[in-house]
């Protein structure tokens, strides 16, 4: 990968549903990309704390989808957040599944 992967936390059962519809249409927990007019992702040094303040509670089976910005085929924006000082990837449509290199399962 030329680019540093983006992460995106998702409930394993989102995951399963979007590989066999062939494309990964979640924004975030509750929301779709239709709901939210794109995909939250994260870097590598903040997808724990995603983790920490918005799946904290969740109880079924996480997934980490290691994501190559470059195999995308949506458009990619760095974006501030309102109340944090830090930008995050927004990944303005679905995710195809060949730009997810990686899947690791998130302990509980």
């Amino acid at each position: 990968m030329s680019t540093d992967p983006i992460f995106h936390l998702a409930l394993a059962a989102d995951w399963a549903a979007a590989r066999a519809a062939g494309e990964y249409a979640v924004s975030t927990r509750g929301r779709t990309l239709g709901d939210e007019g794109f995909v939250h992702a994260s870097h590598a040094d903040q997808w724990p704390g995603v983790r920490e303040r918005f799946y904290a509670d969740v109880t079924e089976p996480l997934v980490l989808l290691v994501i190559d910005p470059d195999r995308l085929t949506a458009e990619v924006r760095e974006e501030p957040v309102p109340g944090l000082d830090e930008t995050f990837p927004h990944v303005y449509g679905p995710i195809n599944l060949d730009a997810v290199v990686e899947t690791r399962v998130v302990p509980q």
